[in-house]
């Protein structure tokens, strides 16, 4: 079954689009990981982020956000596969475009401690110290432009 990829803006996502987007990021980072947290923190709806989600036969399989942040970075955050679509690249796929969307602009984003490497293959590198967010350990990362 093919992969399909879409990018969009908040205003141009639809309710069920929005809605599919969301569960999977709470299945996944409020359900799976055990951490309670405000899912919903404001920036969906900024008008600089993108989301950028992969679909199998309809369904959201793969997820992230990119983030306009006020200093001109772009941020890249709530990367997340559906437990069933794990082991396929998935995630390397999503960061490749991502980063396509990105351009030459520098990007960070908090890598949970375990993901550095996969980041590490994308040109992201750690750029400050660890620290522990609702009891997972991050890494703060950047990514210059070449």
């Amino acid at each position: 079954m093919p992969v399909e990829s879409h990018l969009a803006g908040f205003a141009e996502l639809d309710a069920r689009t929005f809605h599919d987007l969301l569960r999977l990021r709470i299945d996944v980072f409020v359900v799976e990981q055990s951490c309670p947290y405000p899912e919903l923190d404001g920036r969906d709806v900024e008008p600089g982020t993108r989301h950028l989600w992969l679909t199998r036969d309809g369904a959201v399989v793969a997820y992230l956000r990119i983030l306009a942040d006020p200093d001109g970075l772009a941020r890249i955050g709530r990367v997340v596969v559906a437990p069933a679509a794990r082991g396929a690249g998935l995630a390397g796929a999503l960061m490749t475009e991502a980063l396509a969307v990105v351009g030459d602009r520098p990007c960070v984003l908090e890598a949970q401690t375990h993901l550095v490497p996969f980041y590490a293959g994308h040109g992201f590198a750690v750029d400050g110290p660890g620290y522990v967010e609702d009891g997972i350990p991050h890494t703060p990362m950047r990514r210059n432009p070449n």
